[in-house]
């Protein structure tokens, strides 16, 4: 390869998740992007994109289970496609329930449904793509984002500098409406005090500056983001060891609104002053009840 490095996406996961918006988001992007690519052309594809002349050096490829038996030997494929290029592989999620709700809300079948029902293809499908799962740099769950907030997620994902090392999403959370099945590193900020309880914050949220302040006052919370900045930069530095150029932090507290949307915010900024560090915040829960 020549030190032309070309920068490529495989963007994947489950139908339904996504995986368009996401291609739709890598475009506006800058990306070029291919739809619905049979993975055994994909190491042909990288051959291209890595000559020095190729103009395709930001590719951003779909691969799913429209192209048949294909999308599972991608897997066996990722690893060595990685020593090659700068490849990155993105996975499209959301629960079983979310996905029924998508296709029903547009009423078509899933492709693998066959004969069977909704919930059988969305199984197989799931089953099909394991492994291939398991190779992913970042793993996106929409369940609850609409069009709009997916596209801002991925556009934020990869929209930072080449340069940057690795990758961050700080992202809040309320463990009332479920862990997020893309954290890497999950925080419990829980032990302290919720301003739900305060009735002049009780209807901001932790962007606010009041109640910013009533979090990051508490006792124990400098020295709590003390200690999460110092493991995180011990993990991250790992993370580039390892080849991971993508992770997810989550903060979890009691609904989303308040403390973790705090810590998260003061969390990101401390972690972007980490030199190699790229940061993307996401606040899923922050306007639900």
């Amino acid at each position: 390869m020549t030190d032309s490095v070309a920068h490529i996406i495989i963007v994947t996961g489950m139908s339904g998740a996504g995986r368009s918006t996401a291609a739709h988001a890598l475009e506006d992007g800058g990306w070029r992007v291919i739809d619905n690519l049979p993975s055994q052309l994909l190491p042909s594809l990288v051959d291209i994109a890595t000559t020095e002349a190729s103009a395709m050096k930001r590719l951003a490829v779909v691969v799913d289970v429209r192209g048949g038996e294909s999308v599972e030997e991608l897997a066996p494929l990722v690893e060595t496609l990685r020593a090659q290029t700068n490849l990155r592989v993105l996975f499209l999620d959301a629960t079983d329930a979310e996905l029924i709700k998508r296709f029903e809300s547009v009423r078509r079948p899933h492709p693998l449904q066959g004969n069977g029902t909704l919930i059988d293809g969305i199984r197989a499908e799931r089953a099909r793509l394991e492994t291939l799962r398991g190779h992913a740099d970042v793993v996106i769950d929409t369940t609850g984002l609409n069009t709009h907030q997916t596209t801002t997620l991925v556009f934020d994902t990869f929209r930072s500098d080449d340069s940057a090392e690795v990758n961050v999403v700080i992202e809040s959370f309320g463990f009332k409406h479920g862990l997020p099945a893309d954290a890497d590193i999950v925080g419990d900020v829980r032990f302290l005090p919720n301003p739900f309880w305060t009735e002049t914050l009780r209807d901001e949220n932790g962007l606010h500056p009041d109640v910013s302040a009533f979090v990051l006052g508490q006792a124990d919370v400098e020295q709590y983001l003390d200690g999460l900045v110092l493991m995180l930069g011990a993990t991250l530095r790992g993370y580039v060891r390892e080849n991971k150029r993508h992770a997810t932090i989550a903060i979890g507290c009691t609904g989303g609104k308040h403390r973790s949307v705090a810590i998260a915010e003061e969390l990101a900024g401390r972690i972007a002053t980490i030199p190699g560090v790229a940061v993307t915040r996401k606040h899923r829960d922050i306007g639900r009840v």
